[in-house]
């Protein structure tokens, strides 16, 4: 049996009237595809043009601090746009949306090579965030709403593969781009793929009617108040470890007052008819834990995917194209090890929370393994403990979207959408934030604790450069092997809330 839904009071949010359900069938399959393919190309956009940056600000006369801020508005933009896209999706049909963002998307990503300079391209990065972040709620709205329950679990797994084999395919991409094709790529590289998701969702999915009456109880308030929080937010998560966090007036102001129009914005939500968000949801204990252990998973699988990169790029000079084998070796098997997963979650006899720890336990292994490097490590150094992040991935993500979505409603699935995506966007964020000033601490720590170690040793001048050299490298050793420690023992806690906080849910229609 599913886990049932609670039942809301009459002080919740206005029920969001299901449309009307098309038959499952070859189109449906193709819409999925596109959407997919769509939601694939808006997270190796983001992932790709970072990567890339600083061949983007060298062919384009791009500062340091104008490329930080290149990054942190597209993912402002896209973060807020998650947050509202499901309930514009609802008013203009999931189909036409869908095609307006992924136009809009491919249209902005073929202009930003042409842009003429900063400003423009900035508001192109802009606008191109707001078209990305709408797709990833459409992908989990169509496998709820069009697949059978029988294989809804297959559905939810295509989710899973934008979280887990897309970004682990970005270092190839970018590697392939920057070395062998031309910069211009790490923009146009989506235009391609956009053009045949756009037909595949043109045909595949069925035109809703307009519900333009829903703009009688638009959410004004929750737009001003919510799009400014997360914008500052994510900016200031973004941009904090380049100036300093708290140092900085900036960084100040962009942190305090995102959060206290946060608070705003929730309270708002909460008597609002018509949210964005519906935090009655969270009385769901299985829904409040697969958004807790989602972003600590997207804490882990950042992490896992940035140290070893950099740990190559900073001792032994790696380019993109020279770390490829390695995220290759974790992004090609996912197709299959996804698959597989989600058949074992579909068995009845199969509890998905065990699946989860199992998942969990594999990443802290991996983690665990990884710490013991040294400055002699090289990429094939780290290959038997990345074969764990084969399975270890899909099984820490696939449980997760099972757990939270099981014995929901159709009314339902736009505010879980909302949840789940914006919370993954705001962790993605608060991920390198978090890695980038865990690593600045460490490196700093240890820095100081090697060269303090050196006491009064007479150092002869034409020693001193090496020696600070060896002091610099064993430093962001010592600080990689500390990320390693930290992202296991992000993994080991979220076990620990495994037999705590979730209850046992059935896949829908399970077959036995």
């Amino acid at each position: 049996m599913s886990q049932p839904s609670p039942t809301y009071a009459a002080a919740g949010p206005a029920p969001v009237a299901a449309p009307a359900q098309a038959a499952f069938g070859a189109r449906v399959v193709v819409g999925l595809f596109g959407v997919l393919l769509a939601v694939l190309c808006a997270g190796l956009n983001e992932a790709v043009t970072k990567l890339s940056l600083a061949d983007i600000r060298g062919a384009m006369g791009i500062g340091a601090d104008e490329g930080a801020w290149l990054l942190a508005v597209y993912s402002a933009a896209a973060v807020s746009a998650t947050a509202v896209s499901p309930w514009l999706a609802t008013t203009f049909s999931l189909r036409r949306f869908t095609l307006c963002a992924i136009g809009a998307f491919a249209l902005l990503g073929l202009l930003q090579p042409f842009a003429p300079n900063l400003h423009s391209l900035m508001l192109l990065r802009i606008l191109q965030g707001l078209a990305a972040g709408a797709l990833p709620p459409m992908l989990m709205s169509v496998a709820l709403r069009f697949l059978p329950p029988g294989i809804k679990v297959y559905g939810l797994a295509c989710y899973a593969l934008t979280a887990t084999f897309g970004p682990n395919l970005a270092t190839p991409l970018a590697g392939l781009w920057t070395e062998y094709v031309g910069w211009q790529w790490a923009f146009w590289q989506i235009v391609a793929p956009s053009l045949l998701a756009s037909a595949c969702v043109a045909w595949g999915l069925p035109q809703d009617p307009l519900r333009l009456e829903r703009f009688a109880q638009f959410n004004w308030r929750g737009v001003l108040l919510g799009l400014p929080a997360l914008s500052c937010l994510v900016l200031g998560l973004s941009l904090g470890d380049r100036w300093g966090w708290f140092d900085s007036p900036l960084i100040s102001v962009l942190l305090g007052g995102g959060g206290l129009l946060l608070v705003l914005f929730l309270y708002n939500e909460w008597s609002e008819p018509v949210p964005f968000f519906d935090l009655r949801m969270l009385g769901r204990r299985n829904l409040m834990f697969a958004l807790l252990t989602l972003a600590g998973v997207l804490i882990v699988l950042s992490g896992v995917g940035s140290v070893p990169s950099a740990y190559l790029a900073q001792i032994h000079g790696y380019r993109p194209a020279q770390t490829s084998p390695l995220m290759l070796l974790v992004a090609l098997p996912q197709l299959l090890a996804l698959a597989l997963t989600a058949a074992l979650c579909n068995l009845r006899a199969v509890d998905c929370r065990w699946v989860l720890a199992a998942g969990l336990g594999m990443l802290v292994l991996s983690c665990l393994g990884s710490s013991t490097l040294t400055s002699q490590w090289i990429r094939d150094d780290f290959y038997p403990f990345y074969l764990l992040q084969v399975f270890g991935q899909p099984m820490a993500v696939l449980p997760l979207l099972l757990l939270s979505t099981n014995g929901m409603s159709p009314q339902q699935g736009p505010f879980a959408s909302a949840w789940f995506n914006t919370v993954r966007g705001l962790s993605v964020v608060v991920a390198g934030a978090l890695l980038e000033a865990l690593g600045t601490w460490r490196r700093h720590a240890h820095s100081t604790h090697l060269v303090d170690s050196l006491g009064n040793a007479p150092l002869l001048d034409d020693h001193a450069a090496g020696l600070a050299q060896r002091i610099h490298a064993q430093a962001l050793v010592l600080t990689s092997a500390d990320l390693y420690l930290v992202l296991a023992g992000v993994g080991l806690a979220l076990i620990c809330l495994i037999p705590i906080i979730p209850t046992r849910v059935y896949p829908p229609r399970a077959v036995t």
